[in-house]
């Protein structure tokens, strides 16, 4: 399974979860996950979070975190124009702003059906239309996995006593 990151699982991740200078090893782990195939971050959504600044960013501008973490691939913009239009519904400018850059994340994880689980904070909100949909969502629409870091670290199995090998 690959697991893929929306930002707001490493921006939150850091402010509220793992802290980076108070969970070191965390971020060691992830990073190490990349390096596995485990676990990728869309360069969509690695530039939603390096276009702010902090401990996270710093981070994931090193050459190491890039090379493991980023998802190296091409999307088809057909197929991220086809999430966008059957997951969100016609968009005005306000709400191709708002939606951002969660299309492309739902539209890696329809490329590989059942192999791919889209990573999020973001909390269901069944009753949202258009642009005030939630990743869960729309993911669930197209047949995607979404899960919590939380639940991402359990599969994985991540304790604070890894090391790296």
């Amino acid at each position: 399974m690959l697991y893929l990151l929306d930002a707001d699982t490493l921006i939150t991740g850091d402010r509220r979860a793992y802290p980076l200078r108070r969970f070191p090893v965390f971020w060691e782990w992830l990073r190490h996950q990349g390096t596995l195939g485990n676990v990728k971050i869309p360069l969509e959504q690695f530039e939603e979070v390096t276009s702010g600044r902090g401990d996270i960013v710093d981070w994931l501008c090193t050459e190491e975190c890039r090379a493991a973490l980023i998802l190296a691939e091409d999307l088809d913009p057909a197929l991220v124009a086809d999430t966008t239009l059957q997951g969100y519904g016609p968009l005005d400018e306000n709400g191709v702003e708002l939606v951002g850059r969660d299309p492309f994340l739902v539209a890696y994880g329809r490329v590989e059906p059942g192999e791919r689980t889209v990573v999020s904070f973001e909390v269901s909100k069944p009753g949202k239309q258009g642009a005030n949909r939630k990743v869960p969502d729309v993911c669930r629409d197209f047949g995607v996995p979404c899960c919590s870091l939380f639940d991402m670290i359990e599969a994985l199995d991540f304790t604070t006593a890894w090391q790296q090998p």
